[in-house]
């Protein structure tokens, strides 16, 4: 039992740990990137003018200004989950469009996202949502809200420990690692609608890190009941379980190319966590020449711009977020400046931002990050004190 909880908190630990002048704000970090679009924005009622400003403050490519922006944004709710979305410039239409959604919210966000595209050809991320981990309740239990933390659901009640949730490509499920009833850990798999419970993966020794390929029929894991924590890949139904590395170093943090023919992890084979890449069927394992850290772990390889891998780093005695580009046309950078760690991150679905843990000594929170500009945003609200270890799903 301690050679398995030690084997676990070594993998988790692998799993969760000047070209702009900026002033900071507090949460916000606000760039004096000249690249930035200044616009108007507003909207109606007063709850979808306070959504959008939001939205728009948290995109680096945007700043808000009272007058003579470059685009005037308009949002006016007409139905119970519909947003039209009006842009002009200079007077004249640029876009007129009636944005449908699940929610009010949703249509808001969806519509801004439209917005976005109209007025600097990027795709927009403000629907995307998010699945993360929170002590709120007393336990760390699986949740889910939109970006902006509204409609926060609590979608696990286990009174156990749960641990890096991802959502399934069609956002409809939820695998999760959990000590529920047996007191090891296993993977589960959590319907959305019916927040039905089953057990994918339970084997002898440790079972964690399941993540979806891009087209959902397969899931990769790690597991330890061969000895060393290794990588696996499962069906999409936790069967016919296949082992792809073979080492005497532990690995970690496996996740899928976008499209779904490398399997990217983090492995101590150096000495030291480092990012190795394989293809997803087996074969040979080569490290990913990061050069900038010899602590290197929890990559996210980026589906809106699939040269880029985001992952933790140690630099200097904290931590910070890095971006790899596998293009070779920009070196490795440190793009995070977090006060204190920043770990975890996730890509959004632009290929530009991504949400990270904010961990602090007593608190753990998600700021959404410009990986750009290095403009950062907290969105969870400080009655959370513990939220971490997001998942970004992109519709």
């Amino acid at each position: 039992m301690h050679n398995l909880l030690r084997l676990l908190a070594l993998a988790l630990a692998m799993t969760s740990l000047n070209a702009f002048a900026v002033q900071d704000l507090g949460d916000v970090v606000i760039s004096a990137d000249l690249k930035t679009i200044a616009v108007r924005v507003s909207g109606s009622p007063v709850e979808i003018d306070n959504l959008a400003k939001q939205a728009f403050n948290a995109h680096g490519r945007y700043r808000l200004a009272a007058t003579g922006g470059a685009f005037d944004i308009k949002f006016t709710q007409v139905a119970a989950a519909q947003v039209q979305v009006n842009v002009t410039k200079g007077g004249a239409s640029v876009l007129s469009q009636v944005v449908s959604g699940t929610s009010s919210r949703n249509a808001l966000f969806r519509a801004a996202d439209v917005a976005v595209q109209a007025t600097s050809g990027l795709k927009g991320f403000f629907s995307n949502r998010l699945t993360f981990i929170s002590t709120y309740s007393g336990h760390q239990e699986v949740f889910t809200s939109d970006l902006f933390f509204g409609e926060v659901k609590q979608i696990t009640r286990d009174n156990a420990q749960a641990i890096t949730p991802r959502w399934a490509p069609d956002g409809r499920k939820i695998l999760y690692t959990s000590f529920y009833k047996s007191g090891f850990p296993d993977i589960f798999l959590i319907d959305l609608n019916s927040l039905q419970r089953t057990l994918f993966v339970s084997v002898k020794g440790t079972n964690s890190g399941a993540r979806f390929s891009p087209n959902a029929s397969q899931v990769a894991m790690v597991l330890s009941g061969e000895g060393n924590p290794e990588i696996y890949v499962s069906n999409a139904q936790g069967r016919q379980i296949a082992r792809r590395t073979r080492s005497a170093s532990v690995e970690a943090s496996p996740c899928w190319s976008p499209d779904g023919s490398k399997l990217l992890f983090t492995s101590d084979a150096a000495g030291g966590p480092q990012l190795y890449v394989m293809p997803s069927g087996g074969g040979s394992i080569q490290r990913i020449p990061t050069a900038i850290s010899r602590y290197c772990a929890e990559p996210d390889w980026s589906k809106g711009d699939p040269n880029k891998i985001a992952f933790t780093v140690r630099a200097g005695s904290g931590y910070q977020v890095a971006v790899y580009d596998l293009s070779g046309k920009t070196p490795t950078k440190i793009v995070s400046k977090a006060t204190s760690d920043a770990v975890e991150p996730s890509w959004l679905g632009d290929g530009r931002h991504l949400v990270y843990t904010a961990r602090a000594a007593n608190s753990r929170s998600l700021t959404i990050l410009d990986t750009e500009t290095g403009k950062t945003t907290r969105i969870s609200p400080a009655a959370m004190r513990e939220v971490s270890q997001a998942s970004v799903w992109a519709p």
